[in-house]
């Protein structure tokens, strides 16, 4: 896969142990991650849809996680708000 020299104005890039590429929005923190620079600056621009309210609704969170196969561990404070 081909790597972006120079990530866009606002973006860091962090090369993880592990081979994946973490991409931040460093404005406002949001990150993901993907196996090279392109994938990880395409699950950001999606973390980023959905940051902002752009992202499309989900009716069930609950299903759609267990679709998924993403187990949601639930903390000492509830539910995170993103499930509410």
């Amino acid at each position: 896969m081909p790597t972006v020299s120079e990530p866009p104005a606002g973006v860091e890039f962090v090369h993880e142990d592990d081979g994946r590429v973490t991409a931040r929005h460093v404005d406002s923190g949001v990150a993901s991650f993907g196996d090279s620079e392109t994938e990880a600056l395409r699950q950001l621009a999606d973390a980023l849809d959905s940051h902002f309210g752009h992202g499309e609704p989900i009716d069930d969170p609950d299903a759609y996680l267990a679709e998924l196969e993403i187990d949601v561990e639930i903390g000492e404070n509830g539910r995170p708000v993103w499930l509410e």
